[in-house]
């Protein structure tokens, strides 16, 4: 069945680092995992603490993040259910495709979207996250980009 799941891209531990118009925020580590013989990818995200971390970013930081992904083997829909250290648990719509990972909540007055292109033979992730009042217009949130290590 993993062979199979669209998830097996992101299978493996990768670093990352979220940047707001240029400047960088911070950095960490999340690694993606097959739990229940394949038929869930748990998320484990932590920050790598940083003296030239952003204080914004360290004092809003989520971290640690613990999220469960899976898939829908019918109709190929993807959903991942989130949770962090502030106490903040939200469903997300998923997609990973040839080209990108998508992640997107609709919630009025709160939306979000993340989407990530796949480079470099899939060992880069590059992407943005973005919210919107409205679900109409869209404001960039940061930029992440995930680097695989293993």
């Amino acid at each position: 069945m993993t062979s199979a799941s669209p998830l097996r891209r992101l299978i493996g531990t990768w670093s990352f680092e979220a940047s707001s118009e240029g400047k960088f925020l911070g950095r960490g580590r999340t690694t993606f995992e097959w739990i229940e013989g394949g038929a869930f990818v748990r998320q484990r995200a932590e920050d790598e603490p940083s003296p030239d971390a952003s204080p914004d970013w360290v004092s809003h930081s989520p971290m640690p993040v613990t999220a469960l992904l899976g898939f829908d083997d019918s109709n190929g829909e993807m959903a991942m259910l989130y949770s962090d250290a502030r106490g903040v648990f939200r469903i997300y719509r998923m997609s990973v495709t040839a080209e990108a990972w998508t992640v997107t909540r609709d919630n009025p007055g709160f939306s979000q979207r993340f989407v990530g292109r796949f480079q470099d033979d899939d060992a880069t992730i590059r992407g943005r996250w973005e919210s919107s009042e409205d679900g109409t217009t869209w404001v960039p949130d940061f930029d992440m980009e995930y680097r695989k290590r293993n």
